[in-house]
């Protein structure tokens, strides 16, 4: 029985279009509505490229890179990026958008019908979302805690806070500079190494997690999607009735929701902010010099697998690639040109890091400038100064010689202080560190925070600056959630029917064990448990997810069966080039990268973490114990389960359908087996302008011709049967010729108790249909 989709399609040519096409005239109405479809076409692919050009900003540009970079050379680690964006980040990202726009279903069923023993891969993809939303949760949240303090007019990281006691720890503020101090005590409230103070949470922090699950809970109970869905392209007067919802962008014939408009806004109004910080920036002293530093390169570095390692996991964790949201995003978007968003999407991602890292480096540069004597010097200047005007009295004046003597001994100075006049000395003091600072000032994930609540208060009216940057970092971290979120939900809906009919408790259930899974990141160890979670445990995931993906795509369908399946689909062949870089170089380098990390995390010599010492004021580099690691072999080992269980399920799914007796081969021929829905292989879809996908469900299509699989053939044939028409533009030569012997081959050798006959899936279910399905 044909599909209603099919039957509207035979019949739209036999009205008055038809006649009009004929007779070669058209109507002004219809080239109106031509000329207004193109246009929404090309309207639609901008806006998906912009979509997805934010996801990949958000995901990882921001906050990641340039502490990366910072900690493994600047210019070295630039380089081995560029090196691997280009050679795996940017095919391998293509890659997963030309399969979505291909099979038009969500990441789960799209390795279901590609290569089935491998279907456990989107059940992976979706664990790993769960890991990188609970983490990426309290980045949001420490946006949060930034963007509350930036309504003070006088911000609280300029300038060190009030102490309550008298000991040592009172100076440790003046050791480093505020911003550092600020980061470490007042917004973590950091511990001294991972294993201390993960049973007590921060009361902040802990309210500010349960704000941003508690607005992403609204964001799904209510139904707004970040992701941009396509109405009808029909003229604007009807798109009042499509999109009711989202009276903007009316006229460009698309229901664009709210979150994805303030998206696209505060990826905007990010840029513009980010250029004034890089330009007021260029007149810090010393930036010329950090500018340098950035962008040198010691080949010497390359040795290091450390530096391969992180390089090739910030290309995979940029770029979302293992996720299942570019396969997802792709499936609802439009166009063809994947070629030029993949390279576009990997171009703005790379600008957007290199600016900021080169913001971040002009302030550690102007850090390490203004350390030492010179802090001293300006010290003693505003002391002077704050004395003159009276706002501290003469009893606090440095002696005439501190500045003939060390750094030390102005602490000392400061130390013997009374009680009274210590507290606004120290809270006075210049955001600069008494101490020379020989290492670096920062190398941990809050490098970016520091060093951009330094540059916003170089700024005239820095709250106004600060409330822009950090509100800006919330939404986009915000959306970025919402779209590895839509990556679990969307999936997860198709797949289980309880989730279709309630919708809204699978929100509940993500939300409130997102919740109760961040709260680890929310005590005083967080930081450092985030850091695992981030350096060692998701970047290994995904690696072994894409080389997984690589495998089922490149060598077990086939890059050159996939290369004619996308003739029909596309009219025109895939770059040969992309078909050589799947098989002979992306592969082997993630299974190098993956080598790489499995030696990294089992080494002699244990990886390190980035910790703070608060009787030093500085970061120390504290290795991860033993437990820790196991810790990520163990959620690793669970994230990798559903890969073989897929084939396991699947073999003993196939166990049931063979025949034990002669009886029951009889049997068989009258009343067929119904088989599993993993052995449906991929099916073409016609997609034209005049069709749109649901957001979170696939079109229903007619079944593909009757098959007879056996266990030991379902590894050689794996190619997908089109779903073809009355129209001549579907068939295919090579998909042909390669069916009919692919059949005769495996109906010459396929024994009798291995056959499987699949019911009909029409709504016929009549013994008459039955009977022409096995006369067929």
């Amino acid at each position: 029985m044909e599909s209603l989709e099919e039957i509207s399609e035979e019949e739209a040519p036999k009205g008055p279009r038809t006649s009009s096409f004929l007779s070669g005239k058209l109507t002004a109405k219809e080239i109106l509505a031509t000329k207004t479809q193109n246009y929404f076409a090309e309207t639609k692919r901008t806006e998906d490229i912009l979509m997805q050009v934010a996801f990949s900003i958000g995901l990882g540009s921001i906050w990641r890179f340039p502490y990366l970079c910072q900690r493994n050379g600047g210019g070295s680690f630039i380089l081995m990026y560029f090196f691997m964006l280009l050679s795996f980040g940017i095919p391998l990202l293509y890659m997963e958008m030309i399969m979505g726009h291909w099979l038009r279903v969500d990441n789960i069923r799209v390795w279901k019908q590609l290569v089935p023993w491998l279907g456990g891969i989107g059940y992976a993809s979706i664990l790993v979302c769960i890991l990188m939303s609970l983490y990426n949760s309290v980045i949001i949240t420490w946006s949060l805690s930034y963007l509350a303090n930036s309504f003070d007019n006088s911000l609280p990281w300029n300038q060190c806070p009030l102490v309550k006691t008298t000991n040592v720890t009172d100076l440790s503020c003046l050791r480093t500079v505020s911003h550092q101090y600020f980061w470490y005590h007042t917004t973590l409230s950091a511990s001294g190494h991972i294993e201390e103070g993960v049973d007590a949470l921060v009361l902040h922090l802990t309210l500010g997690i349960f704000a941003a699950w508690f607005l992403l809970f609204l964001t799904m109970i209510t139904g707004l999607k970040i992701s941009m869905q396509a109405c009808r392209p029909v003229l604007p007067v009807m798109l009042a009735s499509a999109c009711p919802s989202s009276p903007l962008l009316l006229t460009s014939g698309f229901c664009l929701d709210p979150p994805g408009q303030i998206l696209i806004f505060s990826v905007f109004l990010l840029y513009i902010v980010l250029l004034c910080f890089l330009i007021r920036s260029l007149f810090l002293e010393g930036a010329v010099a950090s500018l340098r530093r950035m962008v040198t390169t010691e080949l010497s570095s390359w040795a290091s697998l450390d530096l391969w390692r992180q390089a090739g996991g910030h290309v995979v964790y940029s770029l979302g690639l293992g996720l299942g949201t570019t396969i997802n995003f792709s499936s609802k978007a439009g166009g063809n040109s994947y070629i030029q968003v993949a390279s576009l999407v990997a171009l703005v991602n790379l600008v957007t890091s290199l600016l900021l890292t080169s913001i971040i480096f002009i302030v550690l540069e102007f850090w390490a400038t203004t350390s030492g004597h010179t802090c001293v010097e300006k010290s003693v200047s505003k002391l002077i100064s704050l004395i003159k005007k009276g706002v501290l009295p003469q009893d606090a004046k440095p002696p005439e010689d501190i500045l003939l003597l060390p750094a030390l001994d102005y602490l000392d100075w400061i130390s013997n202080l009374p009680q009274h006049l210590q507290y606004p000395v120290i809270h006075f003091s210049p955001s600069c560190s008494i101490m020379t600072q020989k290492d670096k000032f920062m190398e941990g994930p809050g490098l970016a925070f520091a060093a951009f609540s330094q540059a916003i208060s170089l700024f005239p009216g820095a709250s106004l600056w600060a409330i822009l940057f950090f509100l800006a970092l919330v939404i986009m971290g915000l959306s970025t959630l919402m779209s590895i979120l839509e990556g679990i939900v969307c999936p997860l809906q198709t797949s289980f029917s309880l989730f279709r009919r309630y919708p809204k408790l699978l929100s509940v259930l993500i939300c409130l064990g997102g919740f109760l899974g961040s709260l680890v990141f929310t005590s005083h160890a967080g930081s450092y448990i985030m850091s695992l979670f981030d350096d060692c445990l998701v970047p290994l995931t995904l690696i072994v997810i894409v080389a997984f993906q690589n495998v089922a795509l490149a060598w077990i369908y086939g890059a050159r069966r996939f290369r004619e399946e996308m003739f029909s689909k596309l009219g025109h062949l895939l770059w040969s080039f992309f078909t050589f870089l799947w098989r002979y170089v992306t592969l082997p380098g993630l299974l190098a990268l993956f080598t790489i990390c499995l030696t990294q995390l089992h080494r002699r010599v244990p990886s390190y973490y980035i910790a703070w010492n608060s009787s030093m004021s500085q970061e120390v580099k504290q290795p991860y114990l033993q437990s820790t690691l196991s810790w990520v072999t163990f959620l690793s080992i669970l994230t990798f389960l559903p890969i073989p269980v897929q084939p396991l399920h699947h073999w003993w799914h196939l166990e049931d359908h063979i025949a034990s007796d002669p009886f029951e081969k009889l049997q068989s021929k009258k009343m067929p087996l119904v088989p599993p829905k993993s052995l449906q292989y991929p099916r073409h879809q016609l997609v034209t302008s005049q069709k749109t996908d649901t957001e979170c469900s696939s079109r229903k299509v007619n079944p593909p011709l009757i098959r007879r699989l056996n266990l030991s053939s379902l590894w050689r044939f794996s190619l997908p049967l089109s779903e073809y028409n009355q129209s001549s533009s579907w068939f295919s030569l090579p998909v042909i010729s390669s069916l009919t012997s692919a059949l005769s081959m495996r109906n010459a050798s396929t024994p009798v108790s291995r056959q499987v006959s699949p019911a009909s899936v029409t709504t016929d279910n009549s013994d008459k249909s039955r009977e022409t399905q096995e006369e067929n």
